[in-house]
């Protein structure tokens, strides 16, 4: 073979390969994207549209303890009960604001919760605390002493029967390592990770708190009334791929003759 055929030939070669590469490349690609497009890719969706009530059920209040007025969600704490979302949720991610209108309020939100009230008007679930930072001296202990500020800052616990190991304990509790909730009248940002019995909350742009091994992992996710007026809004949950939740560890699904 003289030279200029070995290196026209060799260049049909380097060509052919090539061509043949970029082909197999994009194919590749091509199949790649079509798996990808083919997943489901974790995304916000909102719980309240700052419209109405669309996609939560009262449990045990009343048609006058929650309402809507310029975007905000407003609940008058009265009667002590709950509210709850339509459908049960396992492993997500809730983003919540929240601001307390009067000294010393209590509120809060459960998640995995069966919604169902005990004696005490509030359901089995694992409550992410929210106290206006008064609360500590406006109810002391029972020696008279004002209670720790770090109860006010992020508590969480498990609520009915709902049990959990602390991260931060204070006995069954979970206390916050920062002080970092706002006073009255300014909003407050809670980022709830919940995964596989496992709960870490971030207040106000810091994780300060968390609990595991929660003995309920799918249910219901509930905003409580309390006593005082509390402002909700931005209320959204990025739900993730479902996880280890046994029968044993999920929430029963409350049917509409319950309602």
């Amino acid at each position: 073979m003289s030279g200029d055929v070995l290196v026209c030939f060799l260049l049909f070669t380097h060509q052919t390969i090539m061509k043949s590469l970029l082909l197999i490349s994009a194919l590749a690609v091509s199949s790649i994207s079509s798996v990808f497009a083919e997943e489901k890719v974790p995304k916000w969706t909102s719980l309240f549209n700052g419209k109405d009530l669309t996609g939560w059920v009262d449990v045990n209040t009343s048609p006058e303890t929650w309402k809507v007025k310029d975007g905000i969600l407003i609940c008058t704490g009265k009667p002590i009960g709950v509210m709850r979302t339509e459908k049960q949720y396992e492993n997500f991610v809730l983003h919540i604001e929240w601001k307390h209108m009067e000294a010393g309020g209590n509120s809060g939100v459960f998640v995995w919760s069966n919604a169902t009230p005990a004696p005490n008007r509030l359901p089995l679930g694992m409550e992410v605390q929210m106290l206006e930072l008064d609360w500590p001296k406006l109810y002391p202990d029972k020696n008279g002493n004002p209670r720790p500020i770090a109860y006010v800052h992020g508590e969480l616990f498990g609520a009915n029967g709902l049990t959990a190991v602390p991260d931060n304990p204070r006995g069954q509790r979970s206390k916050s390592v920062e002080n970092r909730c706002k006073p009255r009248g300014e909003w407050n940002t809670y980022d709830v990770v919940c995964v596989d019995g496992v709960i870490k909350l971030s207040v106000n742009g810091k994780f300060v708190n968390g609990m595991s091994q929660s003995s309920m992992r799918k249910g219901y996710i509930c905003l409580e009334s309390e006593g005082a007026e509390i402002h909700f809004r931005n209320i959204k949950i990025m739900e993730l791929p479902g996880g280890t939740a046994t029968a044993e560890q999920t929430a029963p699904v409350i049917t509409e003759k319950q309602k």
